[in-house]
């Protein structure tokens, strides 16, 4: 019997490529791309003042065109590459379609596949960092940053957690998707680069109202929406791990938004869209890392959670310890990355299902991916204790490289520029740092007001209500 025409190997579609599997990669990889361009980029352009939005968004958008270009250039192969180091790969380009068209290391797709697909997972850690800094780092210095901190942080724990030949992979860790390579990472540098170029102005700190609460919505829920590619893709198959890590997520989600609005009601009186908003990206971070490896009901417990434990650490502890309240993180990425993916690393190694694991590594030694809850369960209980401190030694880890080498990153940045606007730009904001704004005009008053645009008056509109008079001026 014949295969179909469509099924026959040829030079471009060779024996060992499954189709599917490489549609469905594509397709994650692009919905985990969307998650930042527009997702994040709207996230950021509308939670924040109206005159931080251009700068606040363009520094995502600029992110992710910068670390596609260094991930090519040589980061793929220093996270998933030769060894080395136990905790680095040889850096080298992914350039060549020698390389790019054969086999990638996991999956029956080709290697050009990977690079993508790898591309915005790290192009979206960086942009989680760059939450923490808006509406006071100097672009410039954004600009220095992003490649330095992307090279010499990122590629490390990468290398070391995801890549087979990786010293963390070797021990067992289990990250389905990321929460210690990015949400941790992401949080934990954010912080650390928030301390080192300083608070926002005290007047931006006291007023900080989002300038779009609807194009804010519109961000989180691209974002939501986005992480069905985010966890859905990262078994490299179109399994069934991928259908059931996209429901354990949306479960999960769906769990601890209720759970932060229910604690919002109960303790401020009223349900807010921040809140909704919060809780939906730690719901997302916490089971980033155990997505297709827990059941569905533990997805449920992780979004209570998730809901509540950064729920308290950004509504209650956060105004108790000096540090926290000393660095100036405008939304919040420590509460919602730092402690949920650090949550969700702690208990992917309480829930983790030994046959699920066995069936998303697909590897012969999967016996030692083992959740604490089974291994009390079926009297393994060392093999259980021992994939906590494997879990935590690996958050240890992530804390500890992302602490030291953000600090360095940001000491040796303030060398070469500020890594604060001056006094003129942190006053004036977009206009005096991009010479452009973000809304062309704004109620003053009964006056719809024209605004500037690279030193230009476009339109000025006067407004009353019954009646409309347009006046167009270019000065």
């Amino acid at each position: 019997m014949e295969l179909p025409s469509n099924l026959i190997p040829d030079e471009a579609s060779p024996e060992w490529m499954n189709k599917g599997d490489n549609a469905w990669q594509l397709t994650t990889a692009t919905l985990v791309g969307l998650q930042t361009i527009p997702g994040l980029v709207i996230l950021y352009g509308s939670m924040v003042k109206r005159k931080w939005a251009i700068n606040s968004a363009f520094m995502a958008f600029y992110a992710f065109a910068m670390v596609l270009v260094c991930w090519v250039g040589w980061g793929f192969r220093m996270s998933f590459g030769d060894k080395l180091v136990f905790f680095l790969g040889k850096p080298g380009v992914a350039l060549d379609e020698k390389f790019l068209l054969k086999r990638a290391f996991a999956g029956y797709f080709p290697t050009a596949t990977m690079v993508f697909f790898q591309s915005v997972f790290a192009a979206i850690t960086v942009v989680l960092i760059a939450g923490s800094l808006l509406g006071r780092m100097n672009f410039r210095a954004w600009i220095l940053f992003v490649p330095l901190w992307f090279t010499f942080s990122y590629t490390i724990a990468a290398f070391s957690i995801w890549c087979p030949q990786g010293w963390l992979a070797k021990l067992g860790v289990i990250d389905f998707a990321g929460g210690f390579v990015i949400h941790l990472s992401a949080g934990v540098a954010g912080f650390t680069a928030a301390f080192w170029v300083g608070p926002r102005a005290e007047k931006d700190r006291r007023n900080c109202p989002p300038n779009n609460v609807i194009l804010m919505l519109a961000g989180a829920g691209l974002l939501w929406m986005g992480w069905s590619g985010f966890n859905g893709g990262a078994p490299f198959v179109a399994s069934n791990i991928s259908g059931l890590a996209i429901l354990n997520t949306h479960v999960c989600t769906a769990t601890s938004i209720l759970t932060w609005l229910l604690l919002d009601s109960l303790f401020f009186g009223k349900p807010s869209v921040l809140g909704a908003i919060q809780g939906m990206i730690t719901g997302l971070v916490c089971i980033t890392p155990a997505a297709g490896v827990v059941q569905c009901w533990a997805a449920i417990i992780m979004g209570i959670i998730s809901g509540s434990v950064p729920w308290y650490t950004m509504m209650v502890l956060h105004n108790k310890v000096k540090l926290l309240k000393l660095v100036d993180d405008p939304i919040a990425i420590f509460h919602t990355h730092a402690i949920a993916g650090g949550l969700g690393g702690i208990l992917t190694g309480f829930f983790a299902v030994p046959k699920l694991c066995r069936l998303f590594y697909m590897v012969t030694d999967w016996e030692k991916y083992l959740g604490l809850v089974y291994g009390l369960q079926n009297g393994r209980t060392p093999a259980g204790f021992k994939q906590m401190g494997i879990q935590i030694a690996a958050m240890g880890f992530v804390i500890v490289l992302n602490v030291v080498v953000t600090s360095i990153i940001c000491w040796f940045i303030g060398l070469i520029v500020p890594l604060r606007m001056s006094d003129e730009e942190l006053e004036n904001g977009d206009d005096a740092v991009h010479g452009e704004e973000a809304f062309a005009l704004w109620h003053e008053g009964e006056r719809l007001v024209g605004r500037r645009h690279n030193n230009k008056v476009y339109d000025t509109r006067e407004f009353s209500f019954g009646e409309y008079k347009d006046e167009v001026q270019m000065v």
